[in-house]
């Protein structure tokens, strides 16, 4: 399994916005779950569960594609679209009794 994260500062003034916005979107599934930093209001990130590498990558590149559903929140971010962090993590250890 590997992740697909996305991580961003959303402006004050579309935070409201943001949340309602997001809230739709998470009710439609997609294995993803969004935090907000607990240090640093309007500090997001989004964790997209795969079952692979190559599905994280392809998450990575819908989530960054100007079709994507949550496109529109790049318009919210502070400094823009240039500004939305997205890396892909594959686990660092096997776990026991597993393949590697």
């Amino acid at each position: 399994m590997c992740i697909c994260f996305a991580e961003y500062r959303i402006l004050p003034e579309w935070r409201e916005h943001f949340l309602a916005y997001t809230k739709d979107l998470l009710q439609q599934g997609n294995n993803v779950y969004l935090y907000e930093g607990t240090d640093q209001e309007n500090l997001f990130v989004e964790v997209w569960q795969a079952d692979s590498c190559e599905q994280a990558e392809e998450i990575k590149k819908e989530r960054c594609s100007e079709r994507s559903l949550w496109y529109p929140i790049s318009n919210w971010i502070a400094g823009g679209p240039a500004k939305m962090h997205v890396w892909t993590f594959k686990p660092a250890h096997s776990r026991v009794g597993s393949p590697d």
